[in-house]
């Protein structure tokens, strides 16, 4: 039997103790947040777990086997670092930290104490992210030109970290994991509406290996809640919008084609737009983070790699650590260390 716990159960806590208290041969020992509500509102629901409002009661607990850690990242760093050198395995959800070096360090005492340090990247186990990687790698895109998205809603409207750290951290890691490596240089633009110093807007646009674009628009200050990814490529375009829980993908037949005319001449090319059918694959659709947690503590259990290990964590913080330079000095384009 695993004993886990869980700090943090405000926004998103609950929904990580659901999953973990659902599973076979896991069982949540306990549940810490600040806020002694919250705590009285898990006994309720859950009368087996014990609560504290002390995180230390947590990080210092030698009958915890693994500590899942959901609280305002500039926690992140204490917190793990702390459960991991008193020999806990750790989840922390995104951004693993607040600096790269924080990162680095959290990495060091994972290794150090040979525990499994996971990061929260929950859309690397969604199926239709998955399945959209499968049409990029597969070549039935053709060669990737860009890849745009949008990742707005109203709210909720967050005080510890900016639009960008909160929202676009999914798309940077959703960026890596289609195009199979790190961005390598990074413009962005944000502005600061509700609160003088935290960015609600942010545009950035990440430069990859080959020249490719990729864009996101984050924003809690929108009147629609939109998660939307558009891949163009050479020979085919996709779109996954994960609004749309029937039809996630759809596969876009079209382009611009290159006509050759005389090969001799200047005008050598005419270009034409191509109109084809929308395929709309069936994709068997699963809860990721539900096939996240899962994931976590079959590393907790056998010892393997995660997929959103803590480098994984690490080179998302770079890239929102260069965008956020980026911000401070006019939208200058910044390399991605």
């Amino acid at each position: 039997m695993i004993n886990a716990a869980i700090i943090g159960v405000g926004r998103w806590g609950p929904n990580l103790l659901r999953n973990f208290a659902s599973m076979e041969g896991v069982r949540v020992a306990k549940v810490c947040d600040l806020d002694a509500k919250r705590c009285a509102a898990i006994r309720s629901k859950f009368p087996e777990v014990i609560t504290t409002t002390g995180p230390g009661d947590v990080v210092r607990d030698n009958a915890i086997d693994c500590t899942v850690i959901c609280t305002p990242v500039a926690t992140h760093y204490e917190l793990a670092a702390k459960a991991l050198a008193n020999g806990q395995h750790v989840f922390v959800e995104k951004p693993l930290a607040a600096s790269a070096a924080e990162c680095r360090k959290l990495i060091a005492l994972a290794e150090q104490n040979k525990r499994v340090l996971f990061v929260g990247h929950t859309f690397k186990y969604n199926a239709g992210i998955r399945a959209a990687k499968n049409y990029i790698e597969s070549g039935e895109l053709g060669e990737v030109y860009l890849v745009d998205a949008s990742r707005t809603n109203l709210g909720p409207v967050r005080t510890d970290v900016n639009a960008l750290w909160d929202l676009a951290a999914h798309d940077i890691s959703i960026f890596s994991y289609w195009l199979g490596g790190q961005p390598r240089s990074v413009s962005a633009h944000g502005a600061c509406y509700l609160n003088k110093s935290v960015e609600d807007v942010v545009y950035a646009t990440f430069e990859y290996a080959g020249g490719v674009i990729a864009h996101v628009h984050a924003s809690w200050l929108n009147p629609r809640k939109i998660r939307e990814i558009t891949v163009v490529g050479s020979k085919k375009m996709l779109v996954w919008n994960d609004m749309n829980l029937s039809e996630p993908i759809r596969i876009y037949n079209k382009g611009i084609d290159k006509d050759e005319l005389y090969p001799d001449t200047f005008d050598s090319f005419r270009l034409s737009i191509r109109e084809g059918e929308v395929m709309i694959p069936s994709i068997q659709l699963n809860e990721p983070l539900m096939t996240e947690c899962l994931h976590f503590i079959e590393c907790v259990r056998s010892g393997e790699r995660p997929l959103t290990d803590g480098y994984d964590g690490l080179d998302v913080v770079r890239a929102l650590e260069a965008a956020s330079h980026s911000m401070r000095q006019n939208s200058a384009c910044v390399p991605v260390e």
